[in-house]
């Protein structure tokens, strides 16, 4: 190493080289978790009032089409690009969910989901998931309501996911209540076998007693699973009654999700400009009708000139000319609209909106107006990219809820619980190659060779619709038709009942030979 520093000090000392100073710089973040949550909230929402608010209201003026207070009046149009998207990405998950099975607590389980609706929970989740960037699935018991665990997910912005060496600790929802014209602020710690409520005044940290209030008055500290307090220290329960999800890792906050609209909300911004430009050009460029004033229309009434209005009148007065022959025309006149270049300029936004997340003919967009099935599966890639990340992170959060809804519930029921149960999440497949084009690829790579069995045509041309029964049927009637015998084969007390004896190995050796 003294060798390697001297070499490297005399280099530097030859190309006059001097060492970088250390310097400090401060970059103040603009949103914390919290309002970055709100942000997206509010462009998911979809509201143009609601955006021009927010916008309006940030401290730092970033010229965002949304915060401008341009001198003339014109209208801000919302594309409605956000929540497109992520409806879309949710409707494509959950519809492609084909069942959740429990390795032996399936009847269970099925009770379970049918009273909480589970589909619509885990649409909820996922819709969530993707704008906010985390959540967490909260399990309760009401006996006024259910007498299975109740099953909720609360959105990242209501909930604190507190991790401990990357390994996860507690989750920490937050409710807002209101009494006697205060704000409250309930604080529940879900952690493995215990459940704490620390009640508060809104922005305030010291705690209040939960009967402060007679919407926590009810609420009690909660230990289960085998928690345990002591003087040498606690001993987790098996088990936690708050799971977190999340699809990305987000690359500001440790540990908490990304949501689809982070790095994006600038593009949204620009494509809702191009939006309201290309609207506020198509009203500038309305036909205008140039009328001499003994023309103009009046009242019919009272011959007075109607009151112009910028919107629906497309005329314009002129004086009336006093030389000889004027016959008093009226001419029309109207702009050209630059089409192409707000077209193109569309095109550009939306592809900066939809780059790495989805593919615009997944909206039913066609930006390159191909039409064959090939290129639409083609393009159809980065929403199966997405759809897969987002299958992976239910796949990796299912089974730790599932296990968790069970034990609660042998928990609540007095029950023992075992081991985890093994779970699996079954989903069919999205833009994949039709069953044809597979079939035609395969015989392609492999001409004049048999690729499916007799068994394997039946079983996919007739799929449900025939049982299983007519199925092994028409399999024997088709083995006819192709010459195929079915005969049983003989053993060895059958050559006993004929008189003779079975063939030994010797025999088979001398029939070699």
């Amino acid at each position: 190493m003294n060798v390697m520093n001297k070499v490297k000090d005399a280099i530097r000392g030859w190309l006059n080289i001097e060492a970088a100073q250390k310097r400090d710089y401060t970059i103040d973040e603009t949103f914390n978790f919290e309002t970055n949550a709100i942000k997206n909230r509010i462009w998911m929402r979809g509201d143009p009032e609601e955006l021009e608010q927010f916008y309006k209201q940030l401290e730092r003026d970033y010229s965002y089409f949304w915060s401008a207070s341009p001198r003339i009046k014109i209208r801000k149009i919302h594309s409605g690009l956000p929540a497109l998207m992520v409806q879309v990405l949710t409707d494509i998950v959950i519809r492609d969910l084909n069942g959740i099975t429990m390795e032996s607590r399936q009847v269970d389980w099925d009770e379970i989901a049918r009273d909480n609706n589970f589909n619509e929970v885990l649409r909820k989740a996922v819709k969530e998931a993707l704008f906010i960037g985390d959540g967490a699935f909260k399990l309760s018991f009401d006996r006024s309501l259910s007498q299975y665990p109740i099953i909720e997910f609360i959105p990242g912005d209501k909930v604190e996911i507190i991790y401990k060496r990357g390994r996860f600790q507690e989750c920490v929802f937050k409710t807002e209540y209101k009494h006697n014209q205060k704000r409250y602020a309930l604080y529940e710690h879900y952690g493995y076998g215990y459940i704490k409520n620390v009640l508060t005044e809104w922005g305030q940290n010291d705690p209040l007693p939960l009967d402060r209030i007679p919407q926590t008055a009810m609420l009690s500290d909660l230990g289960f699973g085998g928690y345990s307090e002591t003087e040498q220290g606690i001993i987790n329960g098996r088990f936690c009654m708050a799971v977190p999800f999340k699809i990305k890792d987000s690359t500001k906050w440790e540990y908490r999700g990304e949501s689809i609209f982070d790095k994006k909300t600038s593009s949204f911004d620009g494509f809702d400009e191009i939006i309201s430009q290309w609207s506020d050009a198509v009203r500038a460029a309305r036909a205008k009708q140039y009328i001499p004033e003994t023309l103009i229309p009046r009242d019919p009434s009272t011959g007075e000139m109607l009151n112009f209005n910028q919107y629906d009148d497309r005329f314009l007065m002129i004086e009336g000319a006093m030389k000889e022959g004027n016959q008093g025309q009226i001419n029309v006149t109207q702009p050209i609209i630059p089409s192409e270049n707000y077209l193109q300029s569309y095109i550009t936004f939306l592809d900066l909106c939809l780059q790495g997340i989805l593919s615009p003919s997944t909206l039913g967009i066609d930006t390159k107006k191909m039409d064959n099935a090939e290129a639409q599966r083609e393009k159809e890639k980065t929403t199966l990219y997405t759809r897969n990340i987002i299958i992976e992170a239910i796949q990796k959060t299912l089974p730790a809820l599932l296990n968790s809804v069970i034990k609660a519930y042998d928990e609540y029921t007095k029950k023992s619980s075992g081991d985890d149960e093994e779970v699996t999440i079954d989903f069919g497949e999205y833009a994949s190659p039709s069953f044809e084009a597979t079939v035609e690829t395969v015989s392609k790579a492999r001409p004049g060779k048999v690729i499916m069995s007799i068994e394997a045509s039946v079983d996919e041309m007739y799929g449900d619709s025939k049982d299983d029964d007519w199925k092994a049927e028409e399999v024997r009637r088709l083995r006819m038709e192709n010459g195929f015998m079915e005969t049983q084969e003989p053993t060895i007390g059958e050559f006993d009942d004929l008189g003779g004896t079975a063939p030994t190995q010797d025999d088979y050796k001398q029939d070699d030979e």
